[in-house]
């Protein structure tokens, strides 16, 4: 019998079969399209590779800032969009191989669950039958598409994440519906290349969630560099080309050649026989326990099919969490050190509570903030650019609970922080731990020496 089927070839899937793999158990993965899931094909991926070079063009038209010049600096989109196809292909590649080397059997095609009896769990598969004593289920999400009037007769003006990394021309001008981080991330890599972008969000900030006062000071370079905020504005109607949205009793209209859809994703929890299980929901998503179990004995569940972090590096350590119980180690998901990125130039990164989320759970905390400027490598490295470090910690004990970034390269500098959160570090242990110097880093212990 096999020991694990799992269905979903995503971070959680792929992860956890790897692992299990690895463990050396018998393992069976079944993935109706490319391996990687959303986040390797449609997501972090060919959207960070664009974003690279977006970057990449940024720092070239300003190279004069560093005494580096050059003539008639220009991209070539197509060619943008064709690394991005050649990464993609040869991380897919990468996680193929990874299988291999584990002795994971990869099952291309529709798999479905048909029952669970005393022989163990039934899933078919391109009309074959493989049963197995666990399932872990990693269906993933898609993208929310909200019932807004004139939204289906738009056609192919409107785009979610798939569509918009497709498209094989740089539009003139783009709306972005939502301000979260999918919306955050493609408003600057079309700003960068000159693309006039508008953002309608609903919330009084973008990327809500974050750090207010982060995600605010975001906005505002990028409000410099040309986009255009509407915040608390409610989307109406879409017509044609054009968002209607309502904001301070007002109705407003705003036109873009392309219109990008990003107001959230939802858990994929139908279409492979889920409910021939009794599976136990909990919102949109499958509910778990902490250790990603269903309410089904030998059924788990992990990644954004449960509705709960979806982001691929929670995805990847659930799936984790699930081999590791079933051989033989004692392991619970824990939540309060998942970091966040948003991918923008800058880059934000936050982990942990934030101001708002500290005030909303009653939580007796202190914050110490500074410019990222206090750091001698981000001067070097950012001319003229801004930043700021935010580090909360518990006002009884002094631990961290709460680390949030603006600046580059704050996406590689935030596993510090978790580190320091999930190991409840105190301010006193942080101070004696040696940074490198020169290193952006360094601003996390210029915060913890000011409070």
């Amino acid at each position: 019998m096999i020991d694990l089927l799992i269905i979903g070839g995503g971070p959680a899937g792929y992860v956890a079969a790897e692992r299990a793999g690895h463990e050396g158990l018998n393992v069976v993965l079944f993935e109706k399209k490319a391996m990687g899931g959303v986040c390797l094909n449609e997501g972090c991926i060919p959207t960070k590779t664009l974003l690279y070079s977006a970057k990449m063009y940024e720092n070239a038209l300003h190279g004069d800032q560093y005494g580096v010049f050059g003539d008639n600096i220009r991209f070539d989109y197509g060619k943008m969009l064709s690394r991005k196809k050649k990464v993609v292909r040869k991380l897919v590649s990468g996680v193929e191989g990874k299988m291999k080397t584990n002795k994971v059997t990869v099952v291309k095609g529709d798999a479905f669950i048909n029952r669970r009896s005393s022989e163990g769990i039934e899933v078919t598969c391109n009309d074959e039958k493989y049963v197995g004593k666990n399932l872990l289920v990693c269906t993933g999400s898609e993208a929310s598409v909200p019932p807004i009037p004139g939204l289906k007769e738009a056609g192919e003006v409107i785009l979610t994440n798939r569509e918009i990394l497709e498209m094989t021309t740089l539009p003139e001008s783009l709306v972005v519906i939502g301000g979260g981080v999918i919306g955050m991330e493609f408003a600057s890599f079309y700003n960068s290349l000159g693309t006039k972008v508008t953002v309608v969000e609903m919330l009084p900030e973008i990327l809500g969630g974050l750090d207010f006062e982060i995600s605010a000071m975001l906005r505002d370079i990028y409000t410099k560099k040309g986009i255009a905020f509407n915040l608390n504005a409610k989307v109406v109607q879409v017509d044609g080309n054009k968002v209607v949205f309502e904001q301070e009793g007002e109705t407003h209209k705003v036109e873009g050649e392309k219109i990008l859809l990003s107001v959230g994703r939802r858990p994929v929890t139908q279409g492979f026989g889920l409910e021939n299980l009794n599976i136990e929901l909990a919102g949109n998503g499958i509910k778990v326990d902490e250790k990603m179990r269903t309410n089904v004995p030998g059924v788990f569940a992990a990644g954004d099919v449960t509705g709960f972090s979806l982001l691929a590096h929670t995805a990847s350590r659930e799936g984790e969490v699930v081999v590791n119980n079933l051989t033989g180690r004692n392991d619970i998901m824990r939540y309060n050190a998942i970091p966040g990125v948003v991918y923008t130039n800058p880059e934000v990164a936050g982990v942990g509570e934030t101001e708002e989320s500290a005030k909303a759970k009653n939580i007796a905390y202190k914050v110490s903030k500074l410019p990222m400027a206090y750091a001698g490598r981000f001067v070097a490295e950012n001319e003229g650019g801004s930043g700021m470090c935010k580090v909360l910690t518990g006002e009884k004990h002094g631990e961290v609970i709460g680390v949030h970034m603006l600046g580059n390269p704050s996406s590689e500098i935030i596993y510090g922080a978790c580190i320091a959160i999930e190991q409840e570090m105190t301010l006193k242990e942080l101070q004696e731990v040696v940074f490198p110097h020169p290193t952006v880093s360094e601003i996390f212990k210029e915060v913890v020496f000011s409070f």
